[in-house]
Order: structure tokens, then sequence, then C-alpha cells
């Protein structure tokens, strides 16, 4: 099996400007979040998010990354709306497109069948028709006739997403109650990267969970990132819960300019190799 361990930054240099990017995890929950500093410290531009979305949809959109949205919402979880994603949607900085949350699974599901479109019954009867126009309908073609929302494939370019523990090959375990959705957004992209609290050897998988928890097969991805705490401040339970402090900052910080320079500067120094010193250190105490 090849070895797939790779760098943030090697991340970003094999992204493009005017990509569309699916970022994983949801809320304010297990979201790549080393990986979105990298896009931020980098020259990338005009992409196109594909979210559930949290902080990474308004930071990203904060510091002029973004062209357009794709997302079935955009909340902190705790702080129900992310404010730097209100303030872009209110000054008309980027595209939004706000689809049903099973209208997004289901766009993402059908790319990664490799089918143009599936149907659902969300979004009928909502204005969801009317100011999305490109959404069409489509009717069964069984003896009921029934109309139904055709949801078009959402094609992403590369997907990034956050787990718990991974292996050299690129296999991916989830840990967590929340196991949604990341496994869609790689089979929906052509390059996938996906970030780790920890890098294990592919035995000690099922050493740590049951295979349910795999839920991510190195036949999905293309590069590992080694992150303890990548996913901060977001919530990365069990291994750690969301840092509802520095959130509370980052909110805080989204709405006075000055507040927000300071946040911004001090958050991109994260160190996450730091982390990584601190967890072998603690390994090679034990």
């Amino acid at each position: 099996m090849s070895d797939k361990r790779i760098r943030e930054e090697d991340v970003v240099a094999l992204l493009k400007s005017g990509m569309t990017i699916g970022i994983g995890g949801w809320g304010s929950r297990r979201k790549p979040m080393s990986l979105v500093r990298a896009i931020v410290r980098s020259s990338l531009r005009d992409l196109t998010i594909v979210s559930y979305g949290g902080p990474d949809v308004g930071i990203l959109c904060a510091t002029g990354k973004v062209k357009k949205v794709v997302y079935g919402f955009v909340s902190l979880d705790s702080i129900p709306l992310e404010p730097n994603f209100r303030a872009a949607r209110q000054q008309g900085t980027i595209e939004a497109l706000e689809l049903d949350e099973g209208m997004l699974q289901w766009g993402l599901y059908a790319a990664s069948l490799r089918l143009p479109f599936l149907p659902t019954r969300a979004g009928l009867g909502s204005d969801l028709l009317r100011v999305a126009p490109h959404l069409k309908t489509v009717k069964s073609p069984y003896e009921d006739g029934e109309e139904l929302v055709a949801v078009p494939a959402i094609h992403l370019d590369a997907a990034l997403i956050h787990v718990h523990r991974a292996d050299a090959a690129g296999n991916g375990q989830i840990l967590g109650p929340d196991p949604f959705f990341d496994d869609l957004f790689c089979m929906a992209a052509k390059l996938r990267f996906m970030s780790c609290e920890r890098l294990v050897e592919t035995s000690q998988l099922l050493d740590d969970g049951p295979l349910q928890t795999l839920k991510i097969s190195r036949m999905m991805t293309d590069g590992v990132v080694l992150a303890p705490r990548g996913a901060h401040f977001t919530s990365c339970d069990p291994d750690y819960g969301r840092d509802e402090a520095f959130q509370r900052e980052y909110a805080t910080a989204a709405v006075d300019p000055e507040k927000w320079r300071a946040f911004h500067d001090r958050w991109l120094t994260i160190d996450h190799a730091a982390y990584q010193r601190q967890l072998a250190e603690g390994d090679a105490a034990r």
C-alpha cells in the first residue's frame, strides 16, 4: 500500500483558484480547520465551497477566498448564526445557494454514484424552485407519475475532511457521534485530502473502535495530513470538545474590525506541530 502522508502546504499546492471544494464535518463539529488555515495563508481565491457549514465557511468568506457557497446550513451550533457568513450574505460579497439538507446530501450522493441527478420530494411546495430556477422537476416513469425534484449531482474538484485516526495508506476512522457526509464528500471529489488527530498502524484502527467506525477507505483518499487538534476550535469528540470560549471570541471578533485583525493574526499562527510533540511526549511517558 502506498504512503499518502503529506503536509497542509502540500495539499494547498495541489489546489487552484476557482475550484469547487467540499468541506466535511458539519456545523462546528469535526471541521478540517488546519487545512482551512492553510487555504487562508495561500493565494487561492474565487472558490466555491460546498459544506454543511460552520466556521470553515465563515473564515473563508471573511478572508476573501470565496466566490460562492453551496450549503444546507451555516451554524456554530451553540451560536446559531455564523457571523462572518451572515455578514457576507448581507453585504452581497458572495453568491449563495441554500439547499435542503437532504438535497445537499442527495447531490453529493449522485456525484458519488456518477449519476446526473437523484429524485426527491424535498423542495416541493417551497420557494427553493423559484429562487434556484436551475433546479428542475421530473415525473416518475411509473404508474403514479409523481412529480419530483431532480437534484443535480454536486461534483467537487477537491474534498477536505478531518477524522480521529488514520493510517498512512489513507484509511480513516471516525470515533465520535457524527460520522456523517465525509465519505460522500470524498466520493464526489476528484482530489480527496484527510487530516487526522493521530496516525496509527492499520492494525490499530480496529483496536480503537468497531468496524463501523472505519468510514473512510483508502480508495477515497489521495493524501493524509497528521494534524493533532486539527479540528480546533470545533469539536472532535471523544478526543476533545468544542472550545466554546475560543468560539465566542471568534464570534465577537467577527463583528469588530479591530478585534478581527487581532484574532485573525493569532489564529493563523496556531502550530499543530506543538500538539504533535505533546502527544509524542505523553506516549513516551506511558
